[in-house]
């Protein structure tokens, strides 16, 4: 199973309308990070269109320029083989949350953060 563009589309409400823009080095690089975790990504969120990502709290641009995604991720098996298959893929820029992992190509510097 490989991942889709339309997992990407802009989940506000009352905002664009689905949108979907993706960079395409990121999506390369993020459906290569999922043949390498061998585990399902479930995008909680890509693309974000301004408006979606104002509503969220987020000032970063990230996920307005098509580079970024956060994945589902429950339980430490999980996150395991995901931060596998992103540090294997590429990835310089992960964050953590207690039920996702954030990964985007905006910055070429390494960083791993918590949320």
């Amino acid at each position: 199973m490989s991942l889709e563009i339309d997992e990407f589309r802009c989940k506000g409400k009352d905002c664009c309308g689905g949108k979907v823009a993706l960079d395409s080095a990121f999506f390369a690089r993020i459906r290569r990070a999922r043949v390498i975790a061998d585990t399902p990504f479930i995008i909680n969120s890509g693309y974000r269109c301004p408006k979606h990502n104002k509503e969220v709290g987020s000032t970063s641009t990230n996920h307005t320029s098509g580079k970024a995604a956060d994945i589902e991720a429950v339980d430490g098996p999980q996150r395991g083989k995901i931060l596998k298959g992103l540090y294997g893929a590429g990835f310089l820029r992960v964050g953590i949350g207690k039920t996702f992992i954030h990964c985007d190509t905006t910055e070429t510097f390494e960083s791993c953060w918590l949320y």
